[in-house]
């Protein structure tokens, strides 16, 4: 029988969240109902309240999520009732041409509940990265849920099912900071904190963090930054040169999603040194770069896509991690807040006074 729970909308464009009845129904095959405990505020959950991820309003807001699974539908063998779990959105397939080839993080195919939510009168609800976790209860598929030790506090947990997934993953899986590698992480908001963090984590022995704003240089040098640049008063690019004995850091990663801070990325990193766009761009950005001087410096330009993570994999271990005092997932939770709070959170993300807020339920 489908149930009834309160649940955090976005309407129409623009417009400020609203909390409505939400109708779950009953995990159908391969689906799971979840418990939600906590989830996180994310800039991606504003995204899609200001249209700029698609039209398919109204949104069930919310994706970094963690909880206990209630119920599970047919040939669910992954997860059970009662799971402790964090929610992602790669559930990975395991037949496309990139599961195929052994790359499951890049799977190109992943995949959601089939049934929809819905508001009281019917209207199908489309769920933020197919989660639409601001909500008492949620559907999802069952390869989004991610069982890992019930010891971690659900807000901190929740966390990894986007933004610190996304920083910690950009540094260690997809620009592959190793021991002894100087890095710098141009914008330290909750993405490039954890790349901060995760750089820590990998063993980098320079760990230069670049920001506009004092307070969350701050914070990065409470997680983990050895060195700070305030790009306000400084040149980026001399900067990071200076702090690395006029070469460059091995790995520079972006974590703003702009072209002015990517083009202080590029030159910021040593020969054949690492770029890592993990910042989102808005869709009317470019960038130009002269051609030669791509050429010339060699290395990698790339992008990182959730941290590039397997959470069947990545999620355990990083809770492990956390229990065992080597990753204070705590540390990027700057308030909790109710479902009432989302539309203030967003406020005062634009202000860009938080890590993250994150909702309990």
């Amino acid at each position: 029988m489908s149930q009834q729970v309160r649940g955090v909308v976005a309407g129409r464009k623009g417009a400020a969240v609203r909390i409505e009845t939400v109708i779950v129904p009953d995990p159908g095959p391969g689906e799971a109902v979840v418990e939600v405990q906590a989830c996180g505020v994310c800039h991606t959950d504003l995204h899609y309240r200001e249209g700029g991820i698609s039209d398919e309003f109204p949104f069930l807001l919310g994706h970094e999520a963690a909880g206990i699974v209630e119920s599970v539908g047919a040939g669910v063998t992954e997860v059970a009732p009662g799971d402790f779990v964090i929610l992602n959105w790669r559930a990975v397939c395991g037949r496309c041409r990139s599961c195929r080839r052994g790359r499951p993080w890049y799977c190109f195919d992943t995949h959601n509940a089939t049934q929809r939510m819905t508001l009281a009168d019917g209207t199908a609800l489309t769920p933020a990265l197919g989660i639409g976790a601001f909500a008492e209860k949620t559907l999802v598929a069952a390869g989004q849920c991610t069982k890992v030790d019930p010891a971690a506090s659900p807000a901190a947990a929740g966390l990894l099912g986007c933004g610190v997934m996304a920083g910690l993953g950009a540094a260690v899986h997809t620009g592959g900071v190793s021991r002894g590698d100087s890095v710098a992480v141009i914008g330290c908001g909750g993405v490039g904190g954890a790349a901060v963090m995760g750089s820590q984590l990998a063993g980098a022995a320079r760990i230069i963090a670049v920001d506009l704003d004092d307070d969350k240089l701050a914070t990065a040098r409470r997680l983990g930054a050895t060195h700070t640049v305030n790009s306000s008063e400084r040149d980026a690019v001399e900067a990071i040169r200076e702090l690395t004995g006029g070469n460059g850091a091995d790995v520079v990663i972006e974590a703003v999603g702009r072209p002015e801070t990517y083009r202080q990325a590029f030159y910021a990193r040593d020969l054949a040194g690492t770029v890592v766009l993990v910042g989102v761009p808005t869709p009317d950005m470019t960038l130009d770069l002269p051609l030669l001087d791509v050429f010339g410096r060699g290395g990698a330009l790339t992008s990182s896509w959730y941290g590039d993570c397997l959470p069947s994999r990545d999620f355990p271990t990083l809770i492990d991690l956390h229990l065992q005092g080597r990753l204070d997932l705590d540390a990027f939770v700057t308030e909790t807040i109710g479902l009432d709070g989302v539309e203030a959170a967003f406020a005062r993300m634009h202000k860009g006074d938080v890590l993250r807020s994150v909702v309990l339920l």
